[in-house]
Parts: structure tokens; C-alpha cells; sequence
């Protein structure tokens, strides 16, 4: 089976600091692999390297089974993968319908927004809800599913998913962690990048643990329960 993602001996620096060192891990199709480890050991770094937003310095970075080291990011969107990042990226000015048509109109044309705007409202209500109001002005959580809903809608072969419970009230990230099983049922791979692990514990079917920029272990979710208790941190 050829992985959907595969990074090979992969290192990556900022300038002079040195972030990932020979780092290795698969993701196969379906499957949704955690990337778990406490905060500043370079999970991020390794999203970002998944989508191309920050390009190896040695290693070598494939996608079905093609070489895309170095290539630009849109060559990774165009590819399949999309890529949450952590944080709430929206256009905090425009309107909740404007910031999804801005995206919709790029990636399916003009044709493709109405589909692409129902298909967003369908899994994010409150998104239709609150479609008239400026997207700066929603909550943190609403501004995550806004974030999420630009990158799920075209069903991507997959989604990296950064940080996706961070700063939210537990029924958010439910609701967040809900629309990743749909996502993988229809077939989309996940690698779930998790500082607060327990949810993606649940979904998950392999774990890779990060330790100080390196792959110290990796297993199934079921070993990696009692391996990375030290952590587990409640649910927020």
C-alpha cells in the first residue's frame, strides 16, 4: 500500500534553530494518525512540512508515492492535502458567506459555490446562522469551524489538522472532532497534530510520539494510552 503522506529522514531548521532531526512517518490511506507531544517539540514544524509551508532542509517528503521535496505549497493543495493550521485563520473583516465563497470560488469556480457553501453549512450550523456577521467577530471555536469548513468541503485526500482542541469549551471540540469521522468516512486520511491528546486518542488509529524535534515512538492507539499518560491533560 502506498502512503497517502510519507516523510523520510526529514530535518527542518528556522534559520539557525534546528526543529525536526531524521524524522520518519507514514500515513496510509484512511488512516488517521495523532502526532502527539508537549508544546515546543516541533509538531507544528512537521505539519507545516506535510503541506509544504516549510521545506526540509535534508529528508525527503513524498505523496502517493511522488517526491514533492521543495515543491511549493499550492503544489500540496493541488495534490490533496489540505492543512487546518493551528490557530483561526479567517479574514476577520468579511463576513462568515463571504470568507467561504472567497475560498469556494478559488478552489471549485464560480459554479461550485453554492454546493460548497451548503455542504459547509451542513456541518457547521451555527456557520449559516451567523453567515451575515463579520467572521472577526465570532466566537473562538466558531471561527475555528469557519477555518475548518474553507479546507473540508472539497474532501481531501488529507487533512492535517493542527492543534484543532486548542483554547476550545469541550462541546466545540466535540462538535470539531465529529466532523473529522465524517471526513473519514468518506475516505480522507488525517494526521492529528495534539498537544491535549485524549481526543485524538479516541479517533486515531496510530500514534507517533515527538520528543525534542525526533520520532520517540510509535504504535497503535490502543498501546499508546498507557505510553503517553504523562501527557494526558483533561479535556478543556
Amino acid at each position: 500500500m502506498t502512503p497517502v503522506l510519507e516523510l523520510r529522514s526529514v530535518s527542518a531548521a528556522y534559520g539557525p534553530f534546528r526543529a525536526l532531526f531524521d524524522v520518519s512517518l507514514t500515513v496510509n490511506p484512511g488512516e488517521v494518525l495523532a502526532l502527539v507531544g508537549s508544546n515546543g517539540v516541533g509538531k507544528t514544524t512537521v505539519a507545516r512540512v506535510a503541506s509544504g509551508l516549510v521545506a526540509p532542509t535534508s529528508g525527503s517528503v513524498f505523496l502517493g508515492g511522488v517526491d514533492m521535496t521543495g515543491r511549493k505549497p499550492y503544489r500540496f493543495a493541488r495534490a490533496g492535502v489540505a492543512h487546518a493550521t493551528e490557530g483561526r485563520s479567517v479574514f476577520a473583516t468579511l463576513s462568515v458567506e463571504d470568507n467561504l465563497t472567497l475560498s469556494f470560488a478559488r478552489a471549485r469556480g464560480r459554479k461550485g459555490v453554492r454546493s460548497g457553501l451548503e455542504i459547509a453549512y451542513e456541518l457547521f450550523p451555527v456557520l449559516e446562522r451567523r453567515r451575515r456577521q463579520a467572521a472577526g467577530t465570532l466566537s473562538g471555536g466558531e471561527q475555528r469551524m469557519l477555518s475548518m469548513a474553507r479546507v473540508m468541503v472539497e474532501v481531501p485526500k488529507i487533512l492535517i489538522a493542527d492543534e484543532l482542541s486548542l483554547g476550545l469549551a469541550p462541546k466545540i471540540t466535540m462538535e470539531l472532532y465529529a466532523s473529522l469521522e465524517r471526513l473519514r468516512a468518506e475516505g480522507t486520511a488525517l494526521l492529528i497534530v495534539e498537544q491535549h491528546v485524549a481526543h485524538a486518542l479516541r479517533l486515531c488509529d496510530r500514534v507517533a510520539m515527538l520528543d525534542h524535534g525526533t520520532v520517540s515512538w510509535t504504535g497503535s492507539g490502543t498501546e499508546a494510552t498507557s505510553v503517553v499518560a504523562q501527557f494526558l491533560e483533561p479535556s478543556h
